[in-house]
Formats: C-alpha cells, sequence, structure tokens
C-alpha cells in the first residue's frame, strides 16, 4: 500500500539511519516527515509516463508522455487535449519522448524544444507550434539542433530547459557507459550550454556545447533568483546528488559518487542514499529546491540559503502516490506541478495513474 502513517514513516527513517549498511560518508541531514498528502490534490489522471512539462503564456502546460511520444496540452481546469506525436521516437529502456521546454519568444514564434530518443542517438529536436497550438512532429517539420547524444538502455537524461541567459541547457546521461562522462569530447554524462540553433554558447568553458561534465544520469535542472543553476542526478548504489553548477566543472562521475573531497572535483551541495531518494526533477519556488524521487517515493523540499547551500530537507507527498519524476513551478509561483511515474515499467501503477499533482508550496 502506498499510504502510511506518520509513525510508520517516522520509524522507517529510525531504522534507516540507524542500520549499519547506509553509505559512509559525510553527514546527510535526516528529512523531516510531512503528512502523506502533504496539501496536494490530482490535478490530471490517466497519462502514460509524463516526462517533461513546460507551462504555456495562458498559465496551461504541455507535457510529453514517454512511451506514446504524444505532447499534450493540460488547462488549469485538468483537461487534457492531445496536441500531436513525435515521430522517430523509439520508447526503450528509459529513453522515448523525454524533456520539453519552450522558446523564451514562444508568444510570437510558438517554437518549442523536445529532447527524444531515436534508433541511433539521443537528440533534441525544434518545433513550431500550429497557430490553433497543435503541434505536427512529423520527421519533414523536426529541427535537429543536437545530434549524436549516445542512447542507452539506462541513463539516457533527458531534461531541457532555457536558462535566464537565453540559452539552452541539456541533460545527459553516459547511457550506462560510465568512463565517458570524463570524456570532454563524449556528449554523454554531460550539461549542454547551446543557442537556440544548437550550436556551442558564448562563453561555454572549453569553447564547445559541453557546460559541465562528469554526471551518471542528470535529470533536474533549477535556477534560483539571483541565477544559480543546481542540478539533480542519480548516483549508482550510494549517493543521489544536487550539485550547484559552475562551467567547466567536474562533478566525478564514475570516480566519485556523493561527498567525498578529491582534487579536481566539485563536491554536491547535499546527498540522499538512492533507495530513498533517485532524484529526477528539480524545481526552485519560494525561497526552497524541490526535488522529485522515483525509487524513495516521495518529494524533499531543501530551504536555500543566502550563500546557496541547503538547509536540512522536509520530505512531502511521501507513500501518497508512487515514483515522482517532474516537478515544475507554476507560473504564479505559488504551486508546483508534479507528475508521477508509475507506468515506466518500474511502479505499481493505479487505475488512475499516471498523474499530475498541484501542490501549494509553502
Amino acid at each position: 500500500m502506498r499510504s502510511l502513517t506518520l509513525s510508520l514513516v517516522g520509524a522507517a527513517l529510525v531504522l534507516v539511519a540507524g542500520c549499519s549498511s547506509r553509505p559512509s560518508g559525510p553527514p546527510t541531514a535526516t528529512p523531516e516527515a510531512a503528512p502523506a498528502a502533504g496539501g496536494a490534490r490530482v490535478l490530471a489522471s490517466n497519462l502514460e509516463v509524463p516526462w517533461g512539462l513546460a507551462f504555456l503564456p495562458d498559465g496551461s502546460a504541455l507535457v510529453t508522455e514517454r512511451i506514446p511520444a504524444t505532447i499534450s496540452r493540460v488547462a488549469a481546469d485538468g483537461t487534457v487535449t492531445r496536441l500531436g506525436e513525435v515521430e522517430g521516437v523509439t520508447p526503450t529502456g528509459e529513453g522515448g519522448l523525454l524533456g520539453i521546454t519552450l522558446s523564451p519568444d514562444y508568444a510570437t514564434d510558438r517554437t518549442l524544444y523536445v529532447m527524444l530518443t531515436t534508433a541511433e542517438d539521443n537528440r533534441v529536436v525544434r518545433l513550431v507550434a500550429n497557430p490553433d497550438g497543435t503541434v505536427d512532429g512529423s520527421r519533414a517539420k523536426q529541427q535537429a539542433i543536437v545530434t549524436g547524444i549516445r542512447k542507452g538502455v539506462v541513463h539516457d537524461g533527458g531534461r531541457i530547459a532555457f536558462g535566464p541567459d537565453g540559452y539552452l541547457y541539456i541533460t545527459t546521461g553516459e547511457a550506462g557507459r560510465r568512463g565517458p562522462a570524463q570524456d570532454r569530447d563524449d556528449l554523454g554524462g554531460k550539461i549542454l550550454r547551446v543557442t537556440r540553433d544548437g550550436r556551442p554558447a558564448p562563453g561555454n568553458p572549453f569553447g564547445t556545447v559541453v557546460y559541465t561534465l562528469g554526471h551518471r544520469n542528470p535529470q533536474g535542472l533549477a535556477w534560483d533568483p539571483t541565477g544559480r543553476l543546481y542540478e539533480a542526478e542519480f548516483g549508482q548504489d550510494t549517493w543521489d546528488e544536487v550539485n550547484l553548477l559552475t562551467p567547466g566543472g567536474n562533478y566525478g562521475w564514475p570516480e566519485v559518487e556523493g561527498q567525498e573531497p578529491r582534487d579536481g572535483f566539485v563536491e554536491p551541495v547535499t546527498q540522499q542514499p538512492t533507495d530513498e531518494a533517485s532524484w529526477s526533477g528539480l524545481a526552485y519556488a519560494n525561497g526552497s529546491l524541490y526535488v522529485a524521487a522515483l525509487r524513495g517515493e516521495r518529494l524533499f523540499r531543501y530551504p536555500l540559503n543566502p550563500d546557496g547551500t541547503l538547509g536540512a530537507p522536509q520530505v512531502l507527498l511521501q507513500g501518497g502516490y508512487g515514483r515522482l519524476r517532474t516537478v515544475v513551478t507554476a507560473p504564479d509561483g505559488r504551486s508546483v506541478w508534479v507528475t508521477t511515474s508509475n507506468r515506466d515499467g518500474r511502479g505499481d501503477p493505479r487505475s488512475s495513474d499516471d498523474e499530475i499533482l498541484v501542490l501549494p508550496v509553502a
């Protein structure tokens, strides 16, 4: 059952904290438990592995569904309208139709970007919505801007977002290959930063599309109001990470996992054991970072300190909704939208899955 009492949640946390098999390393703040439902409401149901979420100027949102490779609009009242299908998507393993983001000038150019898995690679393509909002995702209408990102049965990354600098950021996994995450000439295991046409953004640290390296499977990106960029990624057997990114930074994988001081590598600002986290989506809202957990089936809320460090986390939504993939801040800043991922082959789906939840922010 997904529903747990607070006493059981607290007992589980105490048991895990005292277990001798807990990975060694620097102290990690024990999350504070919150009510299972956490004040969330279900906005939309019966989706199939919703992966990317991007808000439209009118307050509704575009959502990608990974396996059917569709793009739909979700209105503020929960109405779901299918807008189109993206051709050429191969939804094998963890791949498929992944992240989505809108051009900073979407209101006038109607341009959107999606990351997808093809038979050959992972890539980012540009599409132009029709005047009525529908999307023609045929191959003839796709404008590929970044190609040749190695795909894998696992670790495809997939999050894309425009930063406050106007450039497109892309998270790529190392496709299960480990070593190439340290190779600056390989696109896997990186954060990429490109122009709207896919060229290296001016000021990139190596003169290429690579912005940071040493990542395993990053799937979360979020900026705070000062412009600091945070990233969330899956660890292997010990620690999942939230990193504060700096241009050219090397975040250690596969040489380092979690908070382990080592010359040449940047330590994460926080970590959690993989069985409690498996972090995916990341969002900033009202002074905190929100991190969605798949295996951990919960949402973490980290207060953000003025110096960029993170305070002790609070756990939200635990035990109520299953695997949580994506979290995005609503345009009014008063809530976050969260997607479940229970139909991805690793969850325990209910008849209403998958869902989009709306959670007011503290």
